[in-house]
């Protein structure tokens, strides 16, 4: 009797501690952080001034502005004098009405 007592025993503490692990590894939501952060539409355009603009800075700033575009941007920066209207932008090889549109916010001649 005393033989099946001990193997019992032992398996009953065995599955005691087991069940303590599992309770205390199981997973827990952490509380859901609520943050409110208001950015005002004018606060997120960066204007471009396209007579100071190096070809980083065009390519970076100007959707749809690849190094080529920016390059050609100062190129006729440079073989043409400073833009006297950013609707200029439009004469610039590989600039059209459809990049212009969408960048028109973030260009101005000063």
């Amino acid at each position: 009797m005393r033989i099946t007592l001990v193997p019992s025993f032992v398996m009953a503490v065995l599955l005691g501690f087991s069940g303590l692990s599992v309770a205390s590894t199981a997973p827990t939501s952490p509380a859901p952080v609520v943050s409110e952060t208001t950015i005002s539409p004018e606060a997120q355009v960066v204007t471009i001034n396209l007579n100071t603009a190096d070809e980083a800075t065009l390519q970076r700033e100007l959707s749809g502005v690849g190094a080529a575009k920016a390059r050609a941007i100062v190129a006729y920066r440079e073989a043409n004098g400073d833009f006297t209207s950013a609707d200029e932008l439009m004469e610039v090889k590989g600039i059209g009405k459809a990049i212009f549109e969408k960048n028109r916010d973030k260009v101005a001649v000063n």
